[in-house]
């Protein structure tokens, strides 16, 4: 028996539950778009009061239906919708589509009929509610009413397309039409009753027809599932571009440490995708423009990009947009600048740099191959831009059969900016393998989209947890800093030498018994930021301690309204980096957070986060490989790796530490509400970290 999702993409019967013999209507469209694009399967019309559309027996109710339909498209408003639903499961159809709105969108009694709506299909798979349903290019099988399909012909190509939004489906499918990107599948989720993103990007990775799967993602309801059937796509060899809404943030919620004020929503999202391989469209028009690039299947290696113009004003608007990039776009080596002059002579030919200038190329077939194939034969280059001016207007079809004929003599990534607006010519590159854009902006983002997917290693699965400390019985609340980093030890973060103190007394024999300069701070649980109320001193020793502490004890009473009666003396560390470490939860998963730390850390904002795997319900704990990539993808990482002749810092110790950190929040799981470390200094290679201040609250 088929799997219910390959039924409900590719069914031999269709049953359309309210189905209108008007094909102008809402509920007359999907029989007609079926019959319209060359649906070959059976197509059975539901409704009691049409006893026929077209040449098709309209049936008066389920019941009466000859066979039991594969998939069934309803179309029945939300109180009614859910009674059709109960028949079909009952009579063994594989899955229904719901398009009704009026559920958990609308409130409290959209949330009871969704409830109702899951109890009544049972086992059978539902797509929606509130969805615009699906459409699958590959075998001409339309299940939506949607208008877009008013369209003869569309492209059929190797991109699938997951929405959570059954309007941009229908948007998307236009879109790709009118520019001559070829699709697979479109798929609209909705409100994910049932079936949901994850379902779908599984399909796609073992779908022979998709080279390449793009997302339109409102919110990821089932992290674990979701990155899963990412790291699945990636192993598969098959890029996953999402574009994301909600970017934007009122601002970050109310917190006590700094990780819960730098580590919003929208970033635990860059992390998760990150992690998946999941190239993340920084624009709705990179949704398709990425895929467009992916879809030709050839590989980036690097990122030296030639431009290949015959209008020096455009070239240059690529080469300035993949500069801001980080892309380089060096001049011809010297074989390559003699194979060209080969080709053109005279004055006009500008082939001493990059962009190379050869005029007349939109005119001379022949010019164009022999220009292409010298740069693409280069050892100089590892992508072309291809500039289509106005001089191609008059014959385009030369101009891309020439592009076109240069492509099997190599895999390296060829695309073109069209310059006048000729979105017909666009459409005419795009289908002949050449993906063609109408925005600098455009080649730059589907470059960078294929150089990521390139540099993506899904990770191996992981083995499990790492041995876990025997942590005894915790307090709960917030703890002040030396039970924080009491806990931190445990699970193997190295912290400072310190001393706990109650007087001046007390104060400066730990002092001496730690030697050196020395600092001092308030211990307490209702303050955090302590250096903020005056609880912080550095560079005390033994002679001057005991006074300072007497008079801390006055500024912070003062200040903050409260007497502090417990103090810290800890051993003053000096010569390092200054990071922070901290964890970050929310509805995605548990995240830890790597960062520029000190009093600077929510000014700079250096930071990166990870979010712990899960494997069979549990969190596990990040390796060493992503412990160290964090380090490395800070802006500040040239500061622990020697930046202008400062000494190494001692990574290995700060990824032990990362990874430390994060196997306690694993642990841990839930009862942590908050913890960080600002600062962790990262001393000279070989003499390790410390934890000098730290933050923890328990559930």
């Amino acid at each position: 028996m088929r799997d219910p999702i390959a039924q409900l993409l590719s069914p031999r019967s269709v049953a359309v539950i309210g189905a209108s013999a008007d094909p102008k209507k809402t509920s007359g469209r999907p029989v007609a778009y079926l019959r319209k694009h060359g649906f070959a399967g059976r197509i059975l019309p539901v409704n009691p009061k049409v006893a026929q559309i077209d040449d098709l027996v309209c049936y008066p109710d389920i019941a009466s239906l000859p066979e039991v339909p594969e998939v069934a498209v309803v179309l029945l408003g939300a109180e009614r919708a859910h009674l059709a639903v109960k028949e079909l499961a009952e009579r063994g159809c594989a899955a229904a589509i719901v398009l009704a709105s009026g559920y958990t969108e609308t409130g409290e009694e959209g949330a009871r009929r969704q409830r109702e709506l899951v109890e009544a299909a049972g086992a059978m798979r539902i797509l929606g509610p509130n969805t615009i349903g699906l459409v699958n290019l590959t075998d001409g099988i339309v299940l939506s009413p949607s208008g877009a399909l008013e369209m003869d012909h569309f492209p059929v190509g190797g991109i699938g397309v997951v929405s959570q939004s059954g309007g941009i489906l229908g948007s998307l499918l236009s879109r790709a039409a009118a520019r001559g990107i070829g699709l697979s599948k479109l798929i609209a989720t909705s409100n994910e009753v049932d079936l949901e993103l994850a379902d779908f990007i599984e399909h796609l990775a073992d779908d022979p027809a998709t080279r390449v799967i793009a997302l339109y993602v409102e919110a990821v309801r089932n992290p674990a599932r979701f990155r899963a059937a990412c790291l699945k796509a990636a192993r598969a060899g098959k890029p996953v571009v999402a574009f994301k809404i909600g970017r934007s943030e009122a601002g970050a919620q109310a917190a006590v440490s700094h990780t819960g004020a730098m580590a919003g929503a929208d970033r635990m999202y860059d992390a998760l995708f990150c992690q998946v391989g999941v190239i993340r469209a920084q624009s709705f028009a990179d949704l398709l423009d990425v895929p467009a690039a992916l879809a030709t299947g050839r590989r980036l290696r690097g990122r030296r990009v030639a431009i290949l113009t015959s209008t020096g004003g455009a070239g240059t608007l690529v080469s300035d947009d993949l500069g801001v990039a980080g892309f380089e776009t060096p001049a011809p080596d010297a074989p390559t600048a003699e194979a060209l002059r080969a080709l053109q002579t005279g004055s006009e030919a500008v082939l001493d740099r990059n962009p190379i200038d050869v005029t007349l190329a939109g005119l001379r077939p022949d010019l164009l191959r022999g220009a292409i194939r010298a740069l693409l034969a280069s050892p100089s280059y590892d992508a072309l831009v291809v500039i289509v001016g106005s001089s191609s207007l008059a014959m385009p079809e030369l101009l891309a059969g020439a592009i076109e004929d240069c492509l099997p003599d190599s895999d390296k990534p060829v695309m073109a900016y069209v310059s006048p607006h000729a979105p017909e010519i666009g459409a005419l590159l795009t289908r002949r393998g050449v993906p063609a854009f109408a925005a600098a902006e455009s080649c730059t983002a589907a470059l960078a989209g294929m150089l990521q997917a390139a540099g993506f290693e899904a990770p191996a699965e992981s083995a499990g947890a790492l041995p876990s400390p025997d942590i005894g019985t915790l307090a709960h609340g917030s703890l002040d800093e030396a039970e924080a980093k009491s806990v931190f030890a445990r699970f193997g973060v190295p912290c400072a030498a310190e001393r706990v103190v109650r007087d001046a007394a007390e104060a400066e024999a730990a002092a001496r018994e730690l030697g050196g300069r020395v600092v001092l701070k308030i211990l307490s649980s209702q303050i955090t930021h302590k250096s903020d109320v005056g609880g912080v001193a550095v560079g005390l020793d033994a002679a001057t301690i005991g006074p300072r502490l007497t008079q801390m004890a006055s500024e912070v009473e003062a200040r903050a309204g409260v007497l502090p009666q417990r103090f810290l003396v800890q051993q003053m560390v000096a010569g390092g980096t200054e990071l922070i470490l901290g964890l970050h939860r929310d509805a995605l998963g548990t995240a830890v957070l790597l960062g520029m730390g000190g009093v600077t850390a929510e000014l700079f904002q250096d930071t990166t986060l990870r979010l712990l795997p899960e494997q069979d319900g549990r969190l596990l704990p990040l390796d060493r490989t992503d412990a160290r990539a964090m380090a490395m993808s800070l802006k500040t990482w040239p500061l622990l790796d020697g930046f202008r002749g400062r000494p190494r810092a001692d990574v290995e110790a700060l990824v032990d530490a990362i990874v430390a950190f994060s196997a306690m929040a694993a642990q841990l799981g839930e009862r942590i509400v908050e913890a960080e470390i600002n600062p962790v200094f990262v001393l000279p290679q070989g003499q390790g970290v410390r934890a000098a201040d730290g933050v923890l609250v328990l559930a």
